[in-house]
């Protein structure tokens, strides 16, 4: 028998890649980002739910990691207004035209 144990080096690496990936900040940094765009975009009422949507989900998926939540809790908090923004330009549109 070999003394070399390349399942247990194979298993000690991948949880170690694991743990790196859950400790990663850029999901919280891209849920951010997203966000940012999202209100910017919010006004065009479409296209402010559907990014706003999408930093909602990046930013409670960013929220589960072990990571740094700062970010995270920004990235859905600006999703969430770019919704609310969306919902009252919509209504606007809806209440002049």
């Amino acid at each position: 028998m070999s003394s070399d144990n390349t399942v247990a080096d194979r298993l000690v690496g991948d949880a170690r890649r694991k743990t790196a990936r859950n400790e990663s900040p850029a999901l919280g940094k891209i849920a951010m980002i997203v966000g940012i765009v999202a209100l910017v975009v919010s006004p065009i009422s479409i296209a402010g739910w559907v990014v706003g949507a999408t930093a909602v989900g990046l930013g409670a998926a960013a929220l589960r990691r072990t990571a740094p939540p700062k970010q995270a809790k920004i990235g859905l908090g600006l999703g969430v207004a770019a919704i609310m923004i969306g919902v009252f330009f919509y209504t606007l549109v809806i209440a002049l035209g």
